[in-house]
């Protein structure tokens, strides 16, 4: 393909957020908004180049370090951190950017190399760099037969503990199917805030906003841009006739399915999303207490709904492991969004994958378990309780439906899937798959109170 030739300072720029993000635990979207806009960076493929060095680089992470030590003659760990970046910014440009020529990845690495180390620091980076381009061969991964296993890990960029995982519960071709997929671009996806236009008056405004958009065939709100401009600048953003949210967290408040003047609680409400998306269900009526443990989340949830217009929602500082130490028996309908190891999102966010431990899986559960005990406890008698979870893993879903079951005699299950919003299932539990049903990996369970 054809090669392009980038200017000067953005490597740099994408190596402060590179290592803003490994040193410092930085979200690698908020660094990099953070940069574009301090750097004034407008050209598009200004923006397409250090979105891709960034989120690449951060996306690669073990497989980089893995290959890397096939050039090293001491522990990557024995490096000054910001020195291990610009190895890394390198090899991802040379292993996996084609378009990249690798004789400019390697000269760029040095420049930088120059500015953030010392004569031995330069020589070492062109050394490891060049011997890479050279010998590209010496960092050929096992193939899927030998170790099945690392072979994933390092294709797709993936922890291997999580591969090992997967394939125990869904074999290695639909392993290999779930590792694509979260290797994938998501697309924006947008709720209509139904109080304001239909859906299909939506469409039409954003058409004129050089937006290339479809209707969802998931949610009967939803609408899925196909190529959208910088969000910033749309009108209809700022209006509040929309909020961002993906089609499977929009599918949980169909299923909670508030009505009008209902008494609502949401544990672990922030960002909003599900919060605002009932109080729209309900005709901006009743009331939805909102309730999180950090206040400058609960500030963003009234934000969001004085933006699309909605009045009906009470944001509470409240830890929802004490709910029902406040609202007893208070509610029609309470729903739990637990706090979970985000597994089935992980196509959203580059740096999660890295940042997630095996332990996560094992610890969850408890709180889990505290929170929809203590939830439970705040559901009127012929109430309903939705717990829902932006994760695939049976532990922190299933288990923990089965487990509160059993210690709930009060609670019985529905079948969650009579509740979805367009086409209807037998499914007594929903666990939605990313690689199969082309969305975020979310759980759903909705449970009714007898007495």
């Amino acid at each position: 393909g054809q090669t392009i030739t980038i200017r000067k300072n953005l490597r740099e720029i994408a190596l402060k957020i590179i290592n803003d993000v490994n040193t410092n635990s930085a979200y690698a979207n908020i660094s990099l908004d953070r940069e574009i806009k301090k750097h004034e960076l407008v050209s598009d493929q200004d923006r397409r180049f250090i979105t891709e060095l960034v989120y690449g680089t951060v996306k690669a992470g073990k497989t980089i370090d893995w290959i890397l030590g096939k050039y090293l003659s001491r522990p990557l760990k024995k490096v000054s951190p910001i020195i291990q970046d610009i190895l890394r910014m390198g090899i991802y440009q040379i292993f996996f950017m084609s378009k990249i020529p690798p004789s400019a990845a390697c000269n760029q690495a040095v420049e930088l190399a120059k500015k953030y180390g010392h004569s031995g620091t330069v020589k070492f980076v062109n050394g490891v760099l060049r011997n890479a381009v050279r010998s590209p061969e010496k960092a050929q991964f096992p193939d899927r037969n030998t170790d099945p296993e690392l072979f994933l890990a390092l294709t797709y960029f993936h922890p291997q503990w999580l591969i090992k995982r997967w394939i125990k519960k869904l074999g290695f071709t639909d392993t290999e199917k779930l590792c694509i997929f979260n290797n994938s671009a998501p697309p924006l996806c947008l709720r209509t805030n139904t109080l304001k236009q239909t859906r299909a008056e939506l469409l039409k405004i954003l058409a004129t906003e050089e937006m290339e958009v479809i209707a969802s065939t998931v949610v009967p709100e939803g609408i899925i841009c196909l190529k959208h401009p910088n969000l910033s600048s749309l009108e209809s953003l700022k209006q509040g006739l929309f909020q961002i949210q993906d089609e499977s967290s929009m599918l949980v408040a169909h299923i909670v399915a508030p009505t009008e003047n209902d008494i609502i609680i949401d544990a672990c409400s922030a960002p909003g999303g599900k919060t605002t998306h009932m109080a729209t269900l309900m005709n901006n009526t009743g009331k939805i207490i909102a309730t999180d443990i950090y206040q400058h989340k609960l500030d963003k949830i009234k934000e969001n709904a004085t933006k699309l217009g909605l009045t009906n929602i009470e944001p509470t500082l409240l830890d929802a492991k004490l709910l029902h130490t406040q609202y007893q028996n208070f509610a029609d309908k309470v729903l739990v969004d637990a706090p979970c190891s985000g597994l089935g999102v992980i196509r959203r966010k580059p740096d999660s994958r890295w940042r997630k431990e095996e332990e996560l899986i094992k610890e969850l559960p408890t709180l889990q378990q505290e929170i929809l005990n203590s939830a439970a406890k705040c559901v009127k008698p012929g109430g309903v309780l939705v717990y829902s979870t932006c994760t695939t893993e049976e532990e922190e879903n299933q288990t923990v439906i089965y487990q509160f079951l059993q210690d709930n005699k009060n609670f019985q299950l529905e079948v969650t899937g009579q509740f979805l919003p367009i086409t209807k299932t037998t499914q007594e539990l929903i666990q939605i798959w990313p690689h199969n049903d082309k969305m975020d990996g979310f759980f759903i369970a909705r449970m009714k109170r007898n007495n």
